[in-house]
């Protein structure tokens, strides 16, 4: 029953009698509706569509936490700041408060905030204290290994910032969009993609076979046509960013996968309803 620590991530509050309507209009899920006890997928993106921050956003009294990686929270809130005008909220990092995850019933004795992990039910839940208030008994390494094996991404490890749509990074699969919500920033691009099914990039777990994981940003190739890039990875097994049609087409003559020295097979993530090349995970 792990609880680990996660240095790489830190806390932006948004608080105030508008901080409700503020997030509503500028980040991608629906914040409205979120209950207490829920930690949510959302991103601020681009006005082109695209990611520029990710994070899980939950209830705390008089606003919002924004649970994101450490090194971009205050890049998060300064950006978030230029959207304020004269919206009635406080923005800002907080850096005495430390993150952990928690699954398989994990509990803590420490004083802690808890919200469950809305993305996905296997993901357990995020706990929220002061620093030093934990006792953990996994690592960093066991909880990403544990996100990889559910095929869960993270920006800044499986997909850059500014170039990734929410589509491709699978935040449409796992609550981070909200499409009846109405406008926020890069809306028209994302509810466009919805709508015509143009996304043909996902990222996707993989299995690497016969060699290492490479090293994240590695070509992943099918004869000489490029497919995409792998991102991170836990083991063998590992995320990479793939055009789908070039996979279905690959797979459907044979066409052996490599990533830098590795051969690898794609497998479907358990949660996916976007359409999925049928040989995929016979492959792996």
């Amino acid at each position: 029953m792990p609880v680990a620590l996660l240095p790489d991530r830190a806390i932006v509050t948004v608080t105030g009698e508008e901080a409700e309507n503020f997030l509503q209009g500028v980040v991608t899920c629906n914040v409205a509706t979120l209950p207490e006890g829920e930690a949510r997928l959302g991103a601020l993106l681009t006005p082109q569509g695209k990611i520029q921050f990710d994070f899980l956003v939950s209830r705390i009294e008089g606003g919002f936490r924004l649970d994101t990686l450490a090194e971009r929270a205050a890049d998060l809130a300064k950006r978030l700041s230029l959207y304020r005008l004269r919206a009635k909220v406080a923005i800002a990092a907080d850096p005495t408060v430390a993150v952990a995850a928690a699954w398989d019933g994990a509990q803590t004795t420490a004083e802690t905030a808890r919200a469950r992990d809305g993305r996905l039910g296997e993901l357990g839940e995020r706990f929220y204290a002061s620093e030093g208030a934990f006792s953990a008994d996994a690592t960093e390494a066991d909880y990403h290994a544990h996100r990889i094996g559910l095929g869960v991404p993270e920006g800044g490890r499986d997909f850059a910032f500014a170039d990734a749509f929410p589509h491709e990074a699978l935040m449409d699969q796992l609550g981070g969009v909200d499409f009846r919500k109405g406008c926020y920033v890069g809306q028209e691009v994302v509810s466009r993609m919805q709508h015509r099914g143009t996304a043909r990039t996902r990222i996707v777990p993989v299995l690497y076979t016969d060699g290492p994981a490479p090293e994240p940003g590695t070509e992943v190739t099918a004869g000489q046509k490029s497919l995409g890039a792998t991102g991170s990875a836990a083991g063998n097994r590992g995320l990479a960013t793939l055009r789908l049609d070039r996979l279905a087409d690959a797979l459907a003559v044979g066409e052996p996968l490599r990533a830098g020295g590795s051969a690898l097979g794609v497998e479907r993530p358990a949660f996916a309803t976007f359409a999925f090349p049928e040989a995929a995970t016979a492959a792996g």
